[in-house]
C-alpha cells in the first residue's frame, strides 16, 4: 500500500470517528441577545475549543438583534438556552409564573454606565448636577433606583434617542450606555475620553448576562445543564486569559460590522472593571450567584418601585449547578 493510501485511509478513520462522536452529542441552541460581540465572547469560545462538546454538547449559538426574541423562542421550546439581561427579568418571570429559571451569571457587574464630559462630576452622585440622557426601559428600571438611592430626579431626565450628538454638544447633559460601546463611540469618534460611571459600582447590585433555560429542560435534562453551566465557565476563563483568537474569528463571521479593535477594547473593559470575573466569582468561580446578593437586589428594586414587595422570586433562579469553581485553575 502506498503511503498516499495509507494516510487517505488514517484521514477516512479520523473524519469517521469524529462523525461517529459528534452523533454521540446532544444538540442544543444557545440564543444570545444581541449581535456578537465580546461580551459572548466565553460562550464562543467554548464552542471553538471544543470545551462544550468535551462533556457531551453540540452548541450552536443562535445570535439575538432588533428583531429576534431568542427569550420567546426558548419558552416555546425552540431553543434550550438563552441569554438573559439582568434579574429583573428573573423577577419578572416569577410575577408571571413563567417556568424560566436562571442557572448561572456570568456578568458579576451590569455593565450599564453613566457618561459625563470630563470634569463636570467627580462622583457619581455629582451627576445630579447634569441632565441626564436615559432611554425609557432604562428609565423604569435603574434609573428609578437612582432616584430613590441617590435624590435623582424625574424632572433631569430627558429621553435618550440612542444618538450621542446633544450630549456630545452639551457639556452639562450625561447619557447611558454601554461600557464597551459609547465610550469607545466618543473616543474615536468625538475625539476626547469621557468620564464613565459604572452604575454597579454605584451600588446596583443585580447580576447581569445570565443563562437561562426552562425549568423542564432543567427537570428531563439536569445533565446537559450541568454541561453548558461549566462549558461556558471555562470558556469565559479561556477567553479572558488565554488564547482567544478561534472565538473573536467566530464572533466577527457572526457580526460583520463587528472589529477586532471593537473586541480588544470590550475585554480590556470587562478585564479592568471586573465585569464577569469579581465579586461572588473571585471566590465560586465564573458564574456564581448567591442567595444573599438576590436578596440584596431585590430589596433594592422593592425600594425604588419596581418590583412589588411579598413576591416569591425562588423559583426563577437555581445555585444547583453553578459556584462549583469549575475553570479557575485556568486563569
Amino acid at each position: 500500500m502506498t503511503t498516499t493510501r495509507v494516510l487517505a485511509g488514517l484521514a477516512l478513520a479520523a473524519t469517521t470517528s469524529t462523525a461517529a462522536l459528534a452523533s454521540d452529542l446532544t444538540p442544543v441552541a444557545f440564543g444570545t441577545n444581541w449581535l456578537a460581540q465580546a461580551e459572548h465572547g466565553g460562550y464562543y469560545q467554548a464552542v471553538a475549543d471544543g470545551t462544550y462538546a468535551a462533556c457531551g454538547l453540540d452548541v450552536t449559538i443562535q445570535p439575538g438583534g432588533p428583531q429576534v426574541n431568542n427569550r420567546a423562542l426558548m419558552m416555546a421550546d425552540k431553543i434550550q438556552f438563552h441569554m438573559g439581561g439582568d434579574l429583573l427579568q428573573a423577577f419578572n418571570a416569577a410575577k408571571e409564573g413563567i417556568p424560566v429559571v436562571a442557572v448561572a451569571a456570568t456578568f458579576q457587574k451590569h455593565p450599564q454606565v453613566i457618561i459625563a464630559h470630563p470634569g463636570v462630576a467627580e462622583t457619581f452622585e455629582d451627576l445630579k448636577k447634569t441632565t441626564l440622557l436615559i432611554g425609557d426601559n432604562g428609565f423604569a428600571s435603574y434609573y428609578q433606583w437612582m432616584v430613590a438611592a441617590y435624590g435623582f430626579t424625574v424632572e433631569q431626565r430627558e429621553p435618550y434617542t440612542f444618538n450621542p450628538a446633544p450630549f456630545l454638544a452639551d457639556e452639562m447633559k450625561s447619557m447611558q450606555g454601554y461600557l464597551s460601546s459609547e465610550p469607545y463611540v466618543i473616543e474615536t469618534e468625538g475625539g476626547f475620553t469621557p468620564d464613565v460611571f459604572l452604575i454597579a459600582d454605584a451600588g446596583y447590585s443585580t447580576y447581569a448576562t445570565t443563562i437561562e433555560t426552562m425549568q423542564n429542560t432543567i427537570d428531563e435534562n439536569p445533565e446537559a445543564v450541568k454541561c453548558f453551566v461549566d462549558g461556558s465557565a471555562i470558556g469565559w476563563y479561556n477567553y479572558l486569559y488565554n488564547d482567544n483568537s478561534a472565538a473573536n474569528e467566530m464572533i466577527m463571521a457572526d457580526n460583520p460590522d463587528m472589529t477586532q479593535d471593537k473586541i480588544d477594547y470590550a475585554i480590556s473593559k470587562m478585564k479592568s472593571e471586573g465585569i464577569v470575573d469579581s465579586g461572588d466569582a473571585l471566590e465560586l468561580g465564573i458564574g456564581a450567584m448567591t442567595d444573599e446578593k438576590i436578596a440584596d437586589f431585590y430589596n433594592k428594586m422593592v425600594e425604588a418601585g419596581v418590583i412589588e414587595a411579598g413576591l416569591d422570586y425562588s423559583a426563577a433562579y437555581t445555585t444547583e449547578f453553578t459556584n462549583m469553581k469549575v475553570g479557575m485553575d485556568l486563569k
